[in-house]
Parts: C-alpha cells; sequence; structure tokens
C-alpha cells in the first residue's frame, strides 16, 4: 500500500515539473521566434525603403542630367518664340519647367533647312563655346515649297592606297548643293559638326501636317496631298532620319511618335485653330510634345565635355 501511494506520487509529481520547463521553453522559443520574425521585418522595411530610395534617386538623375544644360534650337515657326498668335508657349519652354534645361531659341516663321544654315553660323558667333546641347526642329517648309530630296553623296572614280597598291575605287562626297534637302541637311549638319565637337545635337522630325489657311495666297494643303514634286511629307521625314544617320545624331521621331495627327477631327484639341491653322500646335500640343521629348532625353547624354 505504501509502496503504491509513492508510485502515484512520483507518476503525477514529474509530469508536473517537466510540462512547467517545457511551457518554459516553449515561451522563450515563441519570444525568440517572435522576436525574429520582427527584426526580418525590419530588414524587409528598410531594405524595401532602400529600394524605393534607390528608384526615386534613379529618376531624379535621370531628370538632372539635363538640368541646368544650355540648349540651342534651330527651327521654324514650331519653335519660333514670337508666334504667340498659336500658343504662348513653346516645347522647350515646357523643358525648361519639367527637366531644367535652359532653352537659346534660333528660330523663326518660313524658314526651311537653306535658313537654318545661317542660324548656325550665327550661333557659333555668339556661343562658340558654351553650349552643352543643340535641338533641330525643321523640314515641314522644305516640303510645302516642292524643294527636290537630292542626294547625301556624288560619286566619282578616284585612285587609293589599298594593301600598298594604288587602285581605282568609287570615292563619295558630301553632296553641298543648297537646291537640294539633302545637300541643306549636310550643310547643317556637317557646319555643325565641326564646329561643336563636344556639343550633343538632337534632330527631331517634322509633326505630321493638316490643312493651313493664312492668307488666299497661301494656303497649305493638308498631308494627305503631295507638294508639286508628287512627294508627301513621309519623303522629307525619312530623308531627315537618313541624313541625321549619316552624321551620326540621334533623332526623336515626332513624326512617329508625338501622337499629335492634325488632319482628325478630334485632334483639334492640339492644334491652333481648327478652321485655319491644322498646322501648328497649340499649348497643349507643344506641352505633348515636350513630354515625347523629355522621356526620350533621358536616354540621350547631353553633352561630352569633361564635368
Amino acid at each position: 500500500m505504501k509502496i503504491t501511494v509513492i508510485l502515484n506520487f512520483i507518476l503525477f509529481s514529474i509530469p508536473a515539473i517537466i510540462p512547467a520547463e517545457a511551457m518554459n521553453s516553449g515561451r522563450q522559443e515563441s519570444l525568440s521566434s517572435g522576436n525574429s520574425k520582427a527584426i526580418q521585418a525590419d530588414a524587409d522595411a528598410s531594405s524595401n525603403a532602400d529600394e524605393e530610395k534607390g528608384i526615386e534617386n534613379e529618376k531624379d538623375y535621370s531628370g538632372n542630367e539635363w538640368r541646368g544644360k544650355r540648349v540651342a534650337i534651330l527651327g521654324d515657326s514650331m519653335s519660333d518664340p514670337e508666334m504667340k498668335r498659336v500658343s504662348q508657349k513653346r516645347f522647350y519652354d515646357y523643358l525648361q519647367e519639367s527637366i531644367g534645361i535652359e532653352p537659346l531659341p534660333y528660330a523663326h516663321s518660313g524658314y526651311t533647312w537653306k535658313e537654318l544654315a545661317g542660324m548656325a553660323q550665327r550661333l557659333t558667333e555668339e556661343h562658340p563655346d558654351d553650349l552643352d546641347a543643340i535641338f533641330i526642329w525643321a523640314g515641314t517648309n522644305d516640303y510645302n515649297k516642292s524643294l527636290p530630296l537630292g542626294d547625301f553623296f556624288t560619286k566619282t572614280k578616284s585612285k587609293v592606297n589599298a594593301n600598298g597598291e594604288e587602285v581605282w575605287r568609287d570615292h563619295k562626297h558630301y553632296n553641298r548643293d543648297e537646291n537640294t534637302f539633302t545637300g541643306r541637311i549636310n550643310n547643317v549638319l556637317g557646319y555643325l559638326k565641326r564646329h561643336y565637337p563636344e556639343t550633343q545635337i538632337v534632330v527631331l522630325t517634322p509633326i505630321h501636317r493638316g490643312y493651313a489657311k493664312f492668307r488666299e495666297n497661301n494656303i497649305q494643303p493638308s498631308e494627305e496631298y503631295s507638294n508639286a514634286l508628287g512627294l508627301f511629307i513621309d519623303d522629307y521625314v525619312e530623308t531627315i532620319k537618313e541624313g541625321a544617320k549619316i552624321w551620326s545624331v540621334p533623332v526623336i521621331d515626332l513624326f512617329s511618335e508625338s501622337g499629335i495627327v492634325p488632319a482628325l477631327p478630334n485632334q483639334s484639341i492640339y492644334i491652333a485653330n481648327p478652321e485655319t491653322d491644322r498646322l501648328h500646335p497649340n499649348d497643349k500640343g507643344q506641352k505633348r510634345i515636350a513630354k515625347v521629348v523629355e522621356y526620350k532625353l533621358r536616354g540621350i547624354p547631353p553633352s561630352f565635355k569633361d564635368e
């Protein structure tokens, strides 16, 4: 009887002691696990914050690449600061607000690539070495005036030393004829390349064209019609892009990517006057163009000068 009582006491007492220890151990493990989870959560939050901060800094950096850069703009009425009747601001004004460029407009209504050659010379006289970039936006007036396209090169046969032997080869020369579109492009881009070796040059293609009536003797059909040579605005756009490739300058193709097609009735929100001027963009149109240019510039270095 005594033995039974003693055994019962031992059997029921030991479990009472062991669970208490196990419970304490369990509590410690639970607390340790909880602390680990909390620490990991803090680490994850910190990591996410760092990643978000990195993305933020990257965005700021992409915009600040152009901040404070002096940019000359060669062009026609699309970027002429005096064309207040169509819009109060130009695309470069919006770029000044958004990414902080310092625009220097050298643009005039009616100018073709022929007049841009004179503008380029004036630019070198007034800003010989303090420009970071040059934007060129022109070509729609060359189309409207039915300028022949021409070829970028002429060819002759010339002797040249090839592997120690004098041989006759085809020899190409830049076309400089200002009575052709290709000659004008060569003249402007060649001149700028020679005078601004460390300056970024960016070519913008013309946007689409709609109907315009400025005077009785100045009525311009929409782009659905060819010019007097049977050429369409598309032909001039492609020629500009080819010229940019030849002279190794980046192109922002507004014809393809601005999203503005002035001939469409619902595009009136972007144009100067639905009845008489579906050629020029209004402020909303200029702002849209600026947005496209801004995002394209994120992949184009603003200058090649040593900092």
